[in-house]
This record gives structure tokens, sequence and C-alpha cells, in this order.
């Protein structure tokens, strides 16, 4: 099973999101693909996840996260003792989001999204200062990432796996040349 996770004012229809899926789709593997809509506190996000996943052992999960989903992943794969890919994750959003408390939409809807200051400490709480198992892990992170640093990424996961492309941007627009390695990791790869 795989669970992926969206980034911050996201959603199960983002471009990463719906890629993945059909690929799965495509290997007839549809059913072992879950991407909720994550609620706006991390805290309840995380609750839900557990819930998702909870009759899922190590072994036959793995998560993808992309932007504040590859935060959310990273405690995750902590608590859960498996694999996470990570797409430019975030690794401070407790200090990179504390500009958008307040109310804005989602990117793929008009739906409103309020992000409340409260949040910024559930973020904290959630925070991992050191990954226990970085063969677990596989880091895909853009040098042109205009929204974070991919050198605190690549500091964060040392010792992962780690696949750095020169240039690209936040959303990953070429991720269609990295599904199948993420797949692959998941576990995915052989599977048709």
């Amino acid at each position: 099973m795989i669970l992926y996770l969206h980034g911050f004012r996201s959603s199960p229809l983002s471009f990463k999101a719906r890629m993945t899926a059909d690929r799965m789709a495509a290997r007839g593997r549809g059913d072992a693909f879950m991407c909720p809509q994550l609620p706006a506190s991390p805290k309840a996000a995380m609750a839900l996840c557990l819930r998702l996943v909870a009759h899922y052992d190590s072994e036959e999960l793995a998560l993808i996260g992309s932007s504040l989903g590859g935060f959310y992943a990273t405690w995750l794969a902590e608590q859960l003792d498996c694999r996470a890919v990570l797409l430019n994750p975030a690794v401070h959003p407790f200090q990179d989001l504390e500009r958008h408390v307040g109310v804005s939409t989602q990117y793929h809807s008009d739906a409103p999204f309020e992000f409340k200051r409260d949040y910024l400490a559930e973020l904290d709480d959630l925070a991992v200062p050191a990954i226990s198992a970085p063969d677990r892990y596989y880091l895909i992170a853009a040098s042109g990432d205009e929204v974070l640093d991919y050198r605190q990424m690549v500091s964060h996961y040392a010792g992962a796996r780690q696949t750095i492309i020169d240039g690209s941007d936040h959303a990953l627009s070429d991720y269609a040349e990295h599904v199948d390695a993420v797949l692959a990791f998941c576990g995915e790869g052989g599977r048709r």
C-alpha cells in the first residue's frame, strides 16, 4: 500500500499525486494507492493518516510525501518503521509557514483554507531532528526549488538514497522521469 501525502494547500488533484495514481492504476494496482485530502491541522492530518494505515504492517506500507507532505511522511515513517519517498520535502515548516497564517484558498479549488497560528506548534511537535534509518528513505530534491532550499533537504536526509535534480522546480515538473524509481523504492517496481 502506498500512502501519498500532498503539500501545503494542495490536494489529491496535484500533478504528482494524479501521475502516481495513474501509474499505479495502469499497473493494475490502483487499489494499493491512497491520497487523502489532508486537513490544515498537522495534528489532525497525522491522526487521519494513522487511521488509514492502521491495519498495514511496515513491510507492506510505503509513503510518498511532497513538500509539507514530505515532512509528514518523515514523521510517519519514524512512527511506523516504513519506507518513505520525499519529493522536495519541507524540513522546517514551522518556520517557513508562519507567513501563511490566516485564510486563503486551496490550490486546486476555491475552497477556503485556514492555517491557524496554533498549527505552527503542531508542526514543531512533529519535527524529526534526525532520521533513524536512512536506508528507509529516498529523497528527490531539485536544486532549482524556488520555495525550499534543497541543501537543507540533502543535509537532513544524509545517508539516504538521494536523487538531486540539477534545476527543475518545487513542483518537480519533470516528475514523469522519476515516478518509476519512486514506485520501485516503494516496492512496486516489478508489479505490472
